[in-house]
């Protein structure tokens, strides 16, 4: 349990008796309504396995498969690099959980959802940025991702970046390829990576 949460418990006596996930969104909307709320998680379902989704009033700023980081993990990074002020606040995610859901049903091609770009600083983010340009069903590469974010022989660290993607599936570091059409790497495992493409009709 995070301060936050902490500080919030001890101030819910005077709150109404209820359920334990009651509970949770009332600290939820105590928390927002108190200024005291900058990153708002929760999980949700895909067929990939469970993600772990976080937004700030920017927008959305974090997507992790929980087979990789546990969701302690990702919350001590929010609060690390984005702020301390983290609680879980599902009814907070649930426009990012439809779309998401809308997207693995084939019923969605772009996401409509604003991104905080917070977590990615630098040429991380001048890579990411031209990554999120990339279409549905559609695909570019390492070196061409690399152009498009000005520095064309960069291609190794492109690549480094697109492994630090903070958002993946919204922000597609899975169309990009290695010259030639091989798939390259892909922080969620490369199986994730040939699921995703053969969801948008790319891969037979």
């Amino acid at each position: 349990m995070n301060d936050i949460e902490t500080t919030l418990r001890k101030s819910a006596a005077g709150l109404p008796r209820t359920a334990p996930d009651e509970l949770d969104t009332l600290l939820a909307e105590r928390a927002a309504a108190e200024g005291l709320l900058d990153v708002a998680y929760a999980s949700a379902d895909s067929p990939l396995g469970p993600l772990f989704v976080a937004t700030t009033p920017r927008g959305l700023v974090r997507v992790a498969y929980s087979e990789f980081r546990s969701e302690s993990d990702v919350v001590e990074e929010l609060a690390r690099k984005v702020s301390p002020r983290v609680l879980e606040a599902p009814a907070r995610l649930d426009e990012v959980r439809r779309e998401l859901d809308e997207y693995f049903d084939g019923r969605r091609t772009d996401f409509d959802l604003p991104i905080d770009w917070s977590l990615a600083p630098g040429f991380t983010g001048k890579v990411l940025h031209e990554t999120a340009r990339i279409g549905f069903g559609r695909t570019s590469t390492y070196a061409e991702v690399a152009r498009g974010a000005g520095s064309p022989r960069a291609v190794r660290a492109a690549g480094n970046a697109l492994g630090a993607n903070p958002m993946p599936v919204v922000v597609p570091c899975h169309r990009v390829l290695r010259t030639g059409g091989a798939l390259g790497g892909y922080t969620g495992g490369v199986e994730r990576k040939e699921f995703l493409l053969r969801l948008e009709g790319v891969l037979g």
